[in-house]
């Protein structure tokens, strides 16, 4: 089947055309590793995790490399404050690259927490100051570039088509007052390379050809992207508040470099996490962390299950009582996969129906992503009365290869539950029918030290393990 992707760069949906017939490259913009990552920028990465997935579903060999920003990354996009990782280390007394380990470790254990496959290539920005250096370089010799007394800009009125990421129009980016730019042309324009202001004082410092400093931001992805996807790649992902003037840089720079366009053939940008009505971020205190939801009583699959019911390019808001919704849903899932390891069913599956359920399945999640859909195919499936449980099984695996909620390891769950648990299970059951609630209450107070949660639904009592 032909798979389809919403093309950022001129707003359309288009058939998936790879530069490499059956090999798909694609670069996501990483964690800026100052702090924890919050539940808003981990929807980006489940995100992330489903495009690599359908594409391997599809056949494709994937080469997937995700930056790690450790320096450079100033606290305004406009290339003004300080940078994160240097307000981070004054913050906790630590150095940059303490800091840069310690939050890039617990994004990692978030991401499998999250069951997200993690990228072929990581790459920290700190160890390829060489790589930028060069394509400031570049960048320098063919007339792009001019000096500042704090750095070196890129000049973004040189280039053409400016902005056609985001639709921006230059006659709408006017720069207004010199005073609020300093020595810069237009407000648009933006730091290569930044002079430290006090050499010695910044943790984080390298000599180069234009002086002693550090790299912007946006130089960073276009260097390290180009060094491991060539000058010409497939994809490149990220959150939809890159649009305007992170990726919209990169593509400036690296166009310009390389001579070559498109730089990147597909953008796919995926929207917000929202809380009453506006963007999850750090800056208004982020929610929650995975850790903390897990303190809640959420489990990380959970959330996963969350992100799934809502298009990756549509807002998806957030509340404790819709991702409760969204657990009670998952742990429905995953009590019917379990029951349908137990059944003994001699039904004689329509093997017309299962093809036609895999077949809408795989032009679903080939239709852009389209996960909620998909995972209502899942469901309907599982509840077909033609299809019996072995091939339900077996196709609930298939899909899972793309929804990634780790169907598999059900199984396994389910024979680490004693014998003595089950007897205890039962044991409660019988005493709710007699209504001896106290005995009741006192199995559950037991099998909860145990480590095992009991829930009462209209279907019967269901557990899960904390």
């Amino acid at each position: 089947m032909k798979l389809y992707f919403f093309n950022t760069l001129g707003r359309k949906r288009q058939e998936f055309k790879p530069i490499k017939v059956g090999f798909a490259g694609f670069y996501s913009c990483g964690p800026t590793v100052y702090w924890y990552q919050h539940i808003g920028n981990l929807r980006t990465y489940v995100f992330n995790d489903l495009l690599k997935r359908v594409l391997l579903y599809n056949g494709y060999e994937v080469k997937h490399v995700m930056n790690v920003t450790d320096v450079g990354h100033l606290t305004s996009d406009a290339d003004e404050g300080e940078d994160k990782m240097e307000k981070a280390a004054k913050k906790e007394g630590r150095t940059a690259k303490e800091i840069a380990e310690y939050y890039l470790k617990v994004f990692r254990e978030d991401l499998k927490k999250l069951n997200i496959i993690e990228p072929g290539i990581w790459c920290k920005a700190t160890e390829h100051i060489k790589e930028q250096i060069e394509m400031i370089k570049t960048l320098e010799e063919k007339g792009y570039t001019y000096r500042t007394n704090d750095g070196i800009y890129f000049e973004t009125f040189k280039v053409k088509d400016y902005g056609k990421l985001a639709g921006l129009k230059k006659e709408g980016l006017e720069a207004g007052k010199r005073v609020e730019m300093g020595e810069k042309k237009e407000k648009t324009d933006f730091a290569l390379w930044k002079f430290s202001e006090t050499p010695g004082l910044r943790q984080q410092e390298w000599d180069s050809p234009f002086g002693l400093g550090f790299p912007g931001w946006h130089i960073e992805c276009s260097a390290m992207s180009s060094k491991y996807m060539g000058e010409q790649f497939d994809i490149h992902t990220g959150g939809e508040d890159h649009i305007p003037v992170h990726h919209t840089n990169e593509i400036a720079q690296s166009e310009s470099a390389f001579g070559k366009k498109p730089w990147v053939k597909y953008w796919m940008h995926g929207a917000f996490l929202t809380f009453k009505g506006e963007k999850v971020s750090k800056s208004k205190g982020g929610l929650f962390t995975i850790s903390e939801l897990e303190e809640k009583g959420f489990e990380p699959l959970s959330y996963r299950y969350f992100c799934l019911t809502a298009h990756y390019r549509k807002p998806l808001a957030f509340s404790l009582e819709a991702l409760g919704g969204a657990q009670n849903s998952y742990h429905n899932l995953k009590n019917k996969i379990l029951e349908l390891l137990e059944e003994k069913d001699q039904t004689k599956t329509n093997l017309n129906k299962l093809k036609r359920y895999e077949e809408k399945f795989n032009k679903e999640v080939n239709n852009d992503l389209n996960m909620p859909k998909a995972l209502a195919v899942l469901w309907i499936m599982l509840k077909d009365k033609k299809i019996n449980a072995k091939d339900k099984y077996k196709l609930s695996l298939k899909f899972d290869e793309v929804l990634g909620l780790n169907i598999k390891e059900l199984k396994k769950e389910e024979s680490e539950i004693s014998e003595e648990i089950k007897t205890l299970v039962k044991e409660r059951e019988e005493a709710r029918k007699k209504k001896d609630w106290a005995k009741a209450d006192e199995i559950r107070a037991k099998l909860k030290e145990k480590g095992i949660i009991l829930e009462d639904t209209p279907e019967g009592v269901r557990w899960k393990k904390l």
